[in-house]
């Protein structure tokens, strides 16, 4: 009996060395156990491979007869195991994504630093943008395209014909549309398989926590301080990471703020509010057409880095493009301790709130 447990042993190790598959490996097995039972029913007692392995057939029919009753009842058990599952957890088992979506984020899906549990982020993630106009256009579109499960989009503003020279996601025919109802109906078309939420109503105080924290991530693209000011806030407060972009004339700027992390907020980079005059808006001092759209494209690769976790965020950092020159510049940003937002003044005038 010895004997054939050793070889045994032997074919088992050739097939591993060699590569072939575990289930070829226990057929072998198998064929060594039915060629030393015939050699027991064929050969005559007494015989040299009889009395080497183990004189008598009963012990190896015996060995075989209870393989098969445990790999009967595995088998039986794992089909009990599949039914169970199949009733129970059926709305589980469907697939996340369809044919057609698999074939849709093909080039994401191929990406080392996303693949499919990348797109299967995406696909669950909540985004919010702020503003529907120049740099909320291609963040809008581009999320969309990506992937995102749901995104939201807040802005009070309509459709005017100056808009349509840069943001991109509104047309000639929208004109006097709500700018959300307008690109929601440009996201659903470039990709129906997205959720859109659109609140055409001004992002105020009263609003902005309880919107926020049903979202994962915030994208703002507004062109007004005041807005600005209260969305950092808003999110610092949450934990919640900021996307934040900014225009003027042939440059744009963007930022990742995520005090939540250790990096700084938006205040604690412009603590104050320009002087009237010092900032004019784009329709006071113009703006290149294309510019939100590079900018725009870069906060939407952001928001994707952020929710895939890929490569590294603009976190402490700026990004800087200069249009006119084709140029463009990173700097490092610090926190400020004394920030009323995300620095020690604010955990002081939180703590005495509470209390």
């Amino acid at each position: 009996m010895l004997l054939v447990v050793v070889m045994a042993a032997v074919l088992w190790g050739i097939g591993a060395v060699m590569g072939t598959p575990q289930r070829l490996r226990w057929g072998m097995i198998a064929g060594l156990w039915g060629a030393v039972v015939l050699a027991h029913l064929l050969l005559p007692g007494g015989h040299a491979i009889r009395m080497a392995t183990g004189e008598s057939a009963a012990l190896w029919l015996l060995i075989g007869g209870a393989v098969a009753l445990v790999l009967v009842y595995r088998a039986g058990l794992n089909a009990l195991r599949r039914r169970a599952g199949a009733t129970l957890a059926e709305p589980a088992n469907k697939p996340l994504f369809t044919e057609a979506e698999l074939g849709r984020y093909a080039r994401h899906i191929v990406l080392r630093e996303i693949g499919g549990p990348g797109q299967k982020a995406l696909k669950q993630a909540r985004v919010l943008v702020i503003g529907a106009g120049g740099l909320g256009s291609p963040v809008l579109l581009y999320l969309a395209a990506a992937g995102v499960g749901t995104i939201g989009v807040i802005d009070d503003d309509g459709v005017d014909n100056s808009n349509l020279q840069r943001q991109v996601i509104h047309r000639d025919a929208d004109i006097g549309l709500p700018k959300v109802q307008s690109a929601l109906q440009a996201m659903q078309a470039q990709n129906p398989n997205v959720t859109v939420r659109p609140y055409a109503r001004r992002l105020t105080p009263e609003i902005a926590a309880d919107l926020f924290a049903e979202y994962d991530l915030v994208l703002d693209g507004t062109d007004n301080f005041d807005t600005r000011y209260l969305v950092n806030a808003t999110a610092a407060a949450l934990g919640k990471p900021l996307v934040s972009g900014a225009l003027s004339q042939w440059e744009g700027q963007l930022s990742v703020f995520d005090p939540a992390r250790g990096t700084p907020c938006y205040q604690c980079v412009f603590p104050q509010a320009p002087a009237p005059g010092l900032a004019p808006s784009c329709a006071e001092a113009g703006v290149l057409g294309p510019l939100p759209g590079v900018v725009g494209a870069m906060m939407a690769s952001e928001a994707i880095k952020l929710i895939t976790g890929a490569g590294h965020a603009l976190r402490g950092e700026m990004l800087i493009y200069d249009a006119l020159y084709g140029e463009s510049r990173k700097i490092t940003l610090s926190a400020r301790a004394d920030c009323p937002v995300c620095g020690a003044k604010g955990d002081r005038d939180e703590q005495s709130a509470a209390g």
